[in-house]
Protein backbone atom coordinates (compact mmCIF):
# COMPACT_ATOMS: atom_id res chain seq x y z
CA UNK A 1 0.00 0.00 0.00
CA UNK A 2 1.54 3.50 -0.90
CA UNK A 3 2.34 5.77 1.55
CA UNK A 4 0.03 9.13 1.62
CA UNK A 5 2.20 12.51 1.68
CA UNK A 6 1.44 15.11 4.28
CA UNK A 7 -0.52 16.71 1.70
CA UNK A 8 -2.56 13.94 0.95
CA UNK A 9 -3.17 12.77 4.52
CA UNK A 10 -3.96 16.52 5.01
CA UNK A 11 -6.73 16.25 1.92
CA UNK A 12 -8.27 12.81 3.18
CA UNK A 13 -8.71 14.60 6.34
CA UNK A 14 -10.32 17.72 5.49
CA UNK A 15 -12.37 15.48 3.12
CA UNK A 16 -13.62 13.73 5.91
CA UNK A 17 -14.91 17.22 7.73
CA UNK A 18 -12.05 17.25 10.13
CA UNK A 19 -11.32 21.01 10.69
CA UNK A 20 -8.16 23.13 9.67
CA UNK A 21 -7.04 23.44 12.76
CA UNK A 22 -7.24 19.68 13.92
CA UNK A 23 -5.33 18.62 11.30
CA UNK A 24 -2.73 21.07 11.53
CA UNK A 25 -2.25 19.46 14.82
CA UNK A 26 -2.14 16.32 13.66
CA UNK A 27 0.17 16.70 10.76
CA UNK A 28 2.27 19.69 12.44
CA UNK A 29 1.83 21.98 9.67
CA UNK A 30 0.73 25.24 9.29
CA UNK A 31 -2.81 26.56 9.39
CA UNK A 32 -2.02 28.91 6.30
CA UNK A 33 -1.00 26.17 4.63
CA UNK A 34 -3.77 23.70 5.56
CA UNK A 35 -6.25 26.48 4.31
CA UNK A 36 -4.75 26.51 0.98
CA UNK A 37 -4.85 22.76 0.63
CA UNK A 38 -8.14 22.41 1.32
CA UNK A 39 -8.89 25.98 -1.52
CA UNK A 40 -6.82 24.69 -3.88
CA UNK A 41 -8.84 21.03 -3.58
CA UNK A 42 -12.15 22.53 -3.39
CA UNK A 43 -11.01 25.12 -6.43
CA UNK A 44 -10.12 21.64 -8.47
CA UNK A 45 -13.33 20.21 -7.70
CA UNK A 46 -15.54 23.61 -8.65
CA UNK A 47 -16.94 23.32 -5.04
CA UNK A 48 -15.77 26.44 -3.61
CA UNK A 49 -18.98 28.09 -1.68
CA UNK A 50 -20.59 30.92 -3.36
CA UNK A 51 -18.57 31.55 -5.92
CA UNK A 52 -19.62 33.50 -8.99
CA UNK A 53 -18.43 33.75 -12.61
CA UNK A 54 -16.32 36.54 -13.67
CA UNK A 55 -18.01 39.45 -15.49
CA UNK A 56 -16.69 39.23 -19.45
CA UNK A 57 -18.60 40.99 -21.63
CA UNK A 58 -16.67 38.91 -24.55
CA UNK A 59 -17.90 35.54 -23.87
CA UNK A 60 -20.94 36.09 -21.88
CA UNK A 61 -22.02 39.62 -23.31
CA UNK A 62 -21.81 41.26 -19.92
CA UNK A 63 -22.41 45.07 -19.81
CA UNK A 64 -19.09 46.94 -19.94
CA UNK A 65 -18.27 50.22 -18.38
CA UNK A 66 -17.05 51.95 -21.23
CA UNK A 67 -15.24 54.69 -20.42
CA UNK A 68 -13.67 53.14 -17.46
CA UNK A 69 -12.21 50.39 -19.65
CA UNK A 70 -10.79 53.20 -22.19
CA UNK A 71 -8.98 54.32 -19.25
CA UNK A 72 -7.79 51.02 -18.38
CA UNK A 73 -6.66 50.20 -22.09
CA UNK A 74 -4.69 52.95 -21.87
CA UNK A 75 -2.69 52.58 -18.64
CA UNK A 76 -2.32 48.33 -19.30
CA UNK A 77 -0.38 49.32 -23.22
CA UNK A 78 1.53 52.24 -21.16
CA UNK A 79 2.66 50.44 -17.96
CA UNK A 80 0.42 46.87 -17.55
CA UNK A 81 1.13 43.80 -18.28
CA UNK A 82 -0.52 40.28 -17.77
CA UNK A 83 0.48 37.01 -15.67
CA UNK A 84 -0.72 34.08 -17.00
CA UNK A 85 -1.93 31.06 -14.30
CA UNK A 86 1.02 28.84 -12.92
CA UNK A 87 1.49 26.36 -9.79
CA UNK A 88 1.42 29.30 -7.59
CA UNK A 89 -1.69 31.24 -9.32
CA UNK A 90 -4.33 29.54 -11.14
CA UNK A 91 -5.95 32.93 -11.70
CA UNK A 92 -4.97 35.16 -14.84
CA UNK A 93 -3.10 38.41 -12.88
CA UNK A 94 -2.98 42.23 -13.82
CA UNK A 95 -0.58 44.41 -12.81
CA UNK A 96 -0.48 48.41 -13.61
CA UNK A 97 2.48 49.68 -11.68
CA UNK A 98 2.06 53.28 -10.29
CA UNK A 99 4.64 55.20 -8.58
CA UNK A 100 4.17 56.23 -5.35
CA UNK A 101 4.21 60.22 -5.82
CA UNK A 102 0.95 60.06 -7.78
CA UNK A 103 -1.37 58.68 -5.28
CA UNK A 104 -4.47 59.88 -6.91
CA UNK A 105 -3.62 58.04 -10.45
CA UNK A 106 -3.20 54.79 -7.74
CA UNK A 107 -6.55 55.30 -6.84
CA UNK A 108 -7.51 55.81 -10.27
CA UNK A 109 -6.25 52.87 -11.86
CA UNK A 110 -8.24 50.51 -8.69
CA UNK A 111 -11.67 52.63 -9.18
CA UNK A 112 -11.49 51.52 -12.75
CA UNK A 113 -10.40 48.25 -12.37
CA UNK A 114 -13.57 48.04 -10.10
CA UNK A 115 -16.05 49.36 -12.56
CA UNK A 116 -14.78 47.35 -15.22
CA UNK A 117 -14.26 43.80 -13.15
CA UNK A 118 -17.36 44.67 -10.65
CA UNK A 119 -16.36 40.98 -8.97
CA UNK A 120 -13.19 41.34 -8.94
CA UNK A 121 -11.44 43.06 -5.51
CA UNK A 122 -7.77 44.66 -6.35
CA UNK A 123 -5.33 45.14 -4.31
CA UNK A 124 -1.91 46.66 -3.77
CA UNK A 125 1.52 45.36 -3.77
CA UNK A 126 4.44 47.60 -2.42
CA UNK A 127 7.96 47.91 -4.60
CA UNK A 128 10.55 49.94 -4.49
CA UNK A 129 9.23 53.68 -4.60
CA UNK A 130 5.88 52.52 -5.93
CA UNK A 131 3.32 49.78 -5.94
CA UNK A 132 1.73 47.20 -8.08
CA UNK A 133 -2.16 47.53 -8.37
CA UNK A 134 -3.37 43.98 -9.49
CA UNK A 135 -6.65 42.25 -10.14
CA UNK A 136 -7.37 38.71 -10.30
CA UNK A 137 -10.11 37.22 -13.15
CA UNK A 138 -10.15 34.72 -16.06
CA UNK A 139 -11.10 36.85 -18.46
CA UNK A 140 -8.75 39.47 -18.93
CA UNK A 141 -6.83 38.06 -21.81
CA UNK A 142 -10.43 38.46 -23.22
CA UNK A 143 -10.39 42.34 -22.60
CA UNK A 144 -6.84 42.76 -23.22
CA UNK A 145 -5.98 40.41 -26.39
CA UNK A 146 -3.11 42.28 -26.98
CA UNK A 147 -1.73 40.05 -24.16
CA UNK A 148 1.50 37.82 -25.95
CA UNK A 149 4.75 36.66 -24.56
CA UNK A 150 7.78 39.07 -25.22
CA UNK A 151 8.00 42.88 -24.86
CA UNK A 152 4.81 45.17 -25.97
CA UNK A 153 8.04 46.77 -28.26
CA UNK A 154 9.16 43.73 -29.58
CA UNK A 155 5.89 42.44 -31.21
CA UNK A 156 2.68 44.05 -32.97
CA UNK A 157 0.24 46.01 -30.71
CA UNK A 158 -3.14 46.62 -32.55
CA UNK A 159 -6.65 47.32 -31.35
CA UNK A 160 -9.31 45.16 -32.33
CA UNK A 161 -12.23 46.80 -33.65
CA UNK A 162 -14.68 46.67 -30.84
CA UNK A 163 -11.38 48.11 -29.00
CA UNK A 164 -10.91 50.92 -31.39
CA UNK A 165 -15.01 51.77 -31.28
CA UNK A 166 -14.63 52.49 -27.78
CA UNK A 167 -11.60 54.06 -27.95
CA UNK A 168 -12.94 56.50 -30.59
CA UNK A 169 -16.57 57.00 -28.67
CA UNK A 170 -13.90 57.49 -24.93
CA UNK A 171 -10.80 59.10 -26.24
CA UNK A 172 -9.88 61.44 -23.30
CA UNK A 173 -10.30 58.52 -21.06
CA UNK A 174 -7.92 56.61 -23.21
CA UNK A 175 -5.33 59.19 -23.92
CA UNK A 176 -6.04 60.04 -19.75
CA UNK A 177 -4.86 56.57 -19.27
CA UNK A 178 -1.60 56.44 -21.62
CA UNK A 179 -0.45 59.73 -19.84
CA UNK A 180 -0.66 58.60 -16.59
CA UNK A 181 1.49 55.89 -17.18
CA UNK A 182 3.73 56.84 -19.56
CA UNK A 183 3.12 60.81 -20.08
CA UNK A 184 3.90 63.77 -17.76
CA UNK A 185 2.83 67.60 -17.53
CA UNK A 186 5.80 69.82 -16.75
CA UNK A 187 6.72 73.33 -17.24
CA UNK A 188 9.30 74.57 -19.11
CA UNK A 189 10.70 77.99 -19.22
CA UNK A 190 13.10 80.01 -21.48
CA UNK A 191 15.13 83.46 -21.16
CA UNK A 192 13.86 86.13 -23.11
CA UNK A 193 15.93 89.81 -23.17
CA UNK A 194 13.81 92.80 -23.84
CA UNK A 195 14.81 95.71 -23.65
CA UNK A 196 18.25 95.15 -22.61
CA UNK A 197 16.66 92.76 -18.96
CA UNK A 198 16.70 89.56 -19.47
CA UNK A 199 13.10 88.30 -18.17
CA UNK A 200 12.19 84.68 -17.72
CA UNK A 201 9.23 82.79 -19.03
CA UNK A 202 7.40 79.65 -17.94
CA UNK A 203 4.84 77.52 -20.20
CA UNK A 204 3.32 73.93 -19.35
CA UNK A 205 3.71 71.43 -21.97
CA UNK A 206 2.61 67.51 -22.03
CA UNK A 207 5.22 64.38 -22.54
CA UNK A 208 3.97 61.08 -23.54
CA UNK A 209 7.33 58.43 -23.86
CA UNK A 210 7.49 54.95 -25.29
CA UNK A 211 9.64 52.58 -27.11
CA UNK A 212 6.71 50.89 -28.88
CA UNK A 213 5.91 52.41 -32.33
CA UNK A 214 2.82 50.54 -32.92
CA UNK A 215 1.32 52.69 -29.06
CA UNK A 216 2.74 55.56 -30.24
CA UNK A 217 1.01 55.38 -33.01
CA UNK A 218 -2.61 54.95 -31.44
CA UNK A 219 -1.68 57.77 -29.10
CA UNK A 220 -0.93 60.20 -31.67
CA UNK A 221 -4.12 58.99 -33.74
CA UNK A 222 -6.05 59.76 -30.88
CA UNK A 223 -4.45 63.24 -30.37
CA UNK A 224 -4.99 63.89 -34.23
CA UNK A 225 -8.75 62.87 -33.12
CA UNK A 226 -9.29 65.87 -30.46
CA UNK A 227 -7.71 68.37 -32.75
CA UNK A 228 -4.70 68.53 -30.25
CA UNK A 229 -1.15 69.23 -31.80
CA UNK A 230 1.54 67.59 -31.61
CA UNK A 231 5.29 66.77 -32.31
CA UNK A 232 7.72 63.60 -32.08
CA UNK A 233 11.19 63.71 -31.25
CA UNK A 234 14.14 61.72 -32.68
CA UNK A 235 14.05 58.22 -31.65
CA UNK A 236 16.56 57.80 -28.96
CA UNK A 237 19.28 54.97 -29.20
CA UNK A 238 17.24 52.88 -27.32
CA UNK A 239 14.35 53.80 -29.22
CA UNK A 240 12.51 55.73 -27.22
CA UNK A 241 10.27 58.16 -28.73
CA UNK A 242 8.96 61.69 -26.76
CA UNK A 243 5.80 63.10 -27.97
CA UNK A 244 5.88 66.36 -26.97
CA UNK A 245 2.80 68.73 -26.81
CA UNK A 246 3.58 71.96 -26.34
CA UNK A 247 1.39 74.88 -28.59
CA UNK A 248 -0.99 76.90 -26.02
CA UNK A 249 -4.33 75.57 -27.31
CA UNK A 250 -3.56 72.31 -27.34
CA UNK A 251 -2.15 72.20 -23.96
CA UNK A 252 -5.84 74.28 -22.73
CA UNK A 253 -7.48 71.11 -24.39
CA UNK A 254 -5.40 68.35 -22.74
CA UNK A 255 -5.79 70.09 -19.19
CA UNK A 256 -9.13 70.47 -19.82
CA UNK A 257 -9.68 66.73 -19.96
CA UNK A 258 -6.73 64.95 -18.38
CA UNK A 259 -4.56 67.65 -16.00
CA UNK A 260 -1.52 67.05 -14.30
CA UNK A 261 -1.02 63.83 -12.20
CA UNK A 262 -1.62 64.27 -9.28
Amino acid sequence: MAVRSIREEALYLLRRGVANTEVARRLGVPKGTVAWWKHRDLAKHNKLPGRKRSTCTRCYGDQMNRPAYAYLLGLYLGDGHILMPDDYCRTQTLHITCADKWPGVMEAVEEAMRLVFPRSKPCRVRRTGCHNVKLYSNHLTCHFPQHAPGKKHERTIALEPWQQEIVDAHPWEFLRGLIHSDGCRITNWATRTVGGVTKRYEYPRYFFTNTSTDIIGLFTATLDAVGVQWKASIPRPTGQVNISIARKDSVALMDAHIGPKH
